[in-house]
């Protein structure tokens, strides 16, 4: 409790745990899906809870935080008082990942593509 009183709840009763900003602001997740593609790295997920609400969000990329009790998930709306969620395996139906964002290794624009082979002899194909 806010008091700080310590109270043990069994995790198979939890639906989300929301880490927010402000314990004042009672604002809860005004958009609970993206309206257009994410900017920020991670793994688009849609998650379908057992009660069938559905939220979509952003986890990290990253195959170590797969293990465990559940899964930390970025909500659409960074703007909100909510700034991540830590959902229990045990609330879930399913989790389905959209997309990955970003992350991906770039070649510099200078690098002349040496994977094409050429096939004539450049001077006999000037002539």
């Amino acid at each position: 409790t806010q008091s700080g009183k310590v109270i043990f709840i069994d995790l198979r009763e939890v639906k989300g745990v929301y880490f927010v900003r402000d314990f004042g602001d009672a604002e809860s997740l005004g958009r609970k899906t993206f309206t257009s593609r994410p900017r920020s790295e991670g793994l688009w997920v849609r998650i379908e809870f057992a009660d069938n609400d559905v939220l979509e969000g952003l986890m990290p990329n990253d195959l170590t935080l797969l293990e465990g009790d559940g899964y930390f998930v970025i909500p659409p709306d960074t703007r909100s008082n909510t700034q991540r969620i830590f959902v229990p395996r045990s609330a879930l139906s399913s989790l389905t990942v959209l997309a990955v964002i970003g992350g991906g290794v770039r070649r510099r624009r200078d690098e002349k593509d040496t994977g094409q082979v050429p096939m004539f002899d450049e001077e006999a194909a000037g002539s």
